[in-house]
């Protein structure tokens, strides 16, 4: 459809087209940069402990604690992305690092993207599993020990696969200063969208589908048991499900809006425009609370978690031998013995996993 402004009878300029928002690009920048450090520095701590605890349980380890692995190292390598971002939102999008970089952070930013929603979502199918069915095999069982490890490499392999469809058409521009996009040479709406699709379905809408679901059968199932010592966590899955929802939801309408502006550009004003691009940078840096949350979430409310940690700090500071029993000071045996008790029937997912 063409529009022939020029054919107007007066001099007024189309709705569409007013612009008279002056949005505070400094202010924005500054409040990035703040975020992106915050979730830098904390979201480092967090996860490097979470992986720390529970490696050297990873080969004895339940399918739930297998997950919660690999959502910490998918997480922890976000993490370790955000100054290369921070920097850039600090310069208004100029990138100083190079072509390579470009890419390879790219790349590891949305693979990652990917697989820590698709972990999070088997992690909370296992704990479906253990809670309500415990006769249906695990999706990521002991043994044998070859299922977990092809199925691991089988998310993994789809995160890179899906990432790779965005990464092919990253590059360094040299406009009038460098910068990293997503630029096809051909078809760049088309293109936009198709990724942008990908995107909604597999890393929000069928994760999302999945942690809801499942979330809400557990706490059917906790409630309905009679011998349940302990309810005081079936809140909690209502809290598992809402961060994701809320750190996820507005970066994918913000996408979704982008896509029918890119559809119908005549469909939105000027201003809704501006303030669509001025979001966008804030939503996704919402969205990477994430790294911060389940670390939270999946292990630190956790007793045998916090149990473990402690004891963990323990040897490390009185130089005790590594085959000493983590559990075997300060009553922490007590502890784990009750949360094995509990595991049919918690909530928490540290704790199914022990």
């Amino acid at each position: 459809m063409h529009i022939d402004h020029n054919a107007s009878d007066t001099d007024e300029e189309p709705w569409f087209y007013e612009c008279n928002l002056n949005l505070d690009q400094d202010s924005r920048r500054i409040a990035l940069f703040l975020l992106y450090l915050f979730l830098f520095m904390v979201g480092l701590v967090e996860n490097c402990l979470v992986i720390w605890v529970n490696w050297r349980r990873r080969h004895s380890a339940s399918g739930v604690l297998f997950c919660i692995l690999n959502i910490s190292l998918s997480d922890l390598m976000v993490v370790f992305t955000m100054p290369f971002f921070m920097l850039e939102v600090t310069m208004n999008k100029v990138w100083v690092w190079g072509r390579f970089l470009c890419k390879v952070t790219h790349l590891i930013y949305v693979i990652n993207f990917y697989s820590s929603s698709f972990f999070l979502a088997f992690m909370t199918l296992e704990r479906y599993l253990t809670v309500a069915r415990p006769t249906t095999p695990s999706c990521f069982p002991l043994q044998p020990r070859h299922r977990r490890w092809l199925l691991c490499a089988g998310v993994w392999l789809l995160s890179l696969v899906l990432a790779l469809l965005e990464n092919v058409h990253v590059d360094l521009l040299e406009w009038d200063e460098p910068g990293c996009y997503m630029m096809p040479e051909m078809h760049y709406i088309q293109w936009f969208i198709s990724v942008s699709f990908f995107c909604l379905i597999f890393q929000f809408l069928g994760p999302a589908s999945v942690i809801i679901t499942c979330n809400i059968l557990i706490a059917r199932s906790v409630r309905a048991a009679p011998d349940v010592e302990n309810r005081r966590d079936v809140w909690l899955l209502h809290v598992y499900s809402l961060v994701f929802v809320v750190c996820w939801l507005p970066y994918h309408i913000v996408i979704f809006l982008m896509i029918v502006d890119d559809l119908n550009p005549y469909l939105f004003s000027c201003n809704t425009v501006d303030i669509l691009y001025f979001s966008f940078s804030i939503v996704q840096c919402i969205s990477l609370f994430h790294c911060i949350a389940n670390p939270i979430l999946y292990n630190f409310l956790s007793k045998n978690f916090r149990a473990n940690l402690i004891n963990d700090i323990l040897s490390r500071i009185s130089s005790r031998p590594a085959n000493t029993p983590a559990n075997a000071a300060d009553g922490a045996g007590t502890v784990s013995r009750k949360e094995r008790k509990l595991s049919n029937a918690s909530t928490s997912h540290s704790e199914i996993g022990s």
